[in-house]
């Protein structure tokens, strides 16, 4: 009983090397096929909706969905054997978008129309971010959401400023240009002002009046505005946090490797694994 216990436990913990090590060489690998068989996946669902590929090749993508979806259920299964507490894992975000994503094909056995949900298979791109668990890379997430959530204030205050800015704007225009011109609502001239402020112009609704022209005209500057100044908040903020990580990371490379951006407080590489009491 101990013999056979300790089997499986061995066995627990290899798929658990390989599904979720992923700073191991098997685990890795696990990584890029997986995200290889998501990209196709997506491809395919893709493809599905071009009405002529979907005909001419409809029984070799019904194939390969199928293929894939037991790829995926062959996977679902091992992730949820790897681990000892399972259920961590099936009501996390990454276990139920899995679940979603293995489920369209098997219900489309008894349901029709189920298919549209393999589009959630995109979802799973999201393991990019696994896959990429590099120090660098994990650093300069962390940069980027520590500006995110630093700037969030003043983002909200401009967001809001702009919010109130379209609706004086699109109440305006609808006093101006009115229901003739095709501004029949405040709510569709507020979508018009939306429309203008962001600089996509469809052209569905345009002003006549030479006012509303005008207006028109101010809006579109504005709009160059509005775009840059998020955009130089959060820049400003990256910047102030890259200048104060800097200056808490020793400069000296790691004599093996050669890499920089060590903590000042670290005895040892992160990317090697070499003393750095040399430095």
């Amino acid at each position: 009983m101990t013999e056979t216990k300790s089997k499986w436990e061995s066995l627990q913990q290899k798929i658990n090397i390989i599904i979720y090590g992923t700073n191991t060489p098997a685990g890795r690998l696990f990584d890029l096929v997986l995200l290889g068989v998501i990209l196709i996946s997506v491809i395919l669902v893709m493809l599905e909706t071009v009405e002529g590929f979907d005909t001419k090749y409809h029984d070799e993508i019904i194939l390969l969905e199928w293929i894939i979806t037991f790829f995926f259920t062959i996977e679902y299964v091992f992730r949820i054997i790897a681990l000892k507490k399972p259920w961590k894992y099936i009501f996390s975000f990454y276990g139920i978008i899995d679940l979603i994503a293995v489920l369209p094909m098997y219900l489309s056995l008894f349901l029709t129309g189920t298919s549209v949900l393999t589009i959630v298979r995109a979802f799973r791109l999201i393991r990019l971010f696994k896959i990429l668990n590099h120090p660098h890379f994990t650093g300069q997430s962390i940069h980027l959401i520590d500006a995110l959530y630093a700037s969030r204030g003043r983002i909200f205050v401009f967001i809001y400023f702009v919010l109130i800015s379209t609706v004086f704007v699109g109440s305006l225009m609808y006093v101006i240009e009115g229901p003739e011109h095709g501004f029949t609502s405040i709510p569709t001239s507020i979508y018009w002002t939306i429309v203008t402020l962001t600089t996509v112009g469809y052209g569905d609704i345009s002003p006549v009046t030479p006012l509303g022209q005008f207006l028109a005209s101010f809006v579109m500057i504005l709009g160059y505005g509005i775009i840059a100044v998020p955009t130089g908040i959060i820049t400003s903020e990256i910047a102030l946090k890259s200048t104060k990580s800097e200056k808490k990371q020793k400069k000296t490379p790691c004599a093996n490797c050669g890499i920089e951006g060590h903590s000042k407080s670290a005895s040892y590489c992160f990317n090697c694994g070499s003393s750095l009491k040399n430095d």
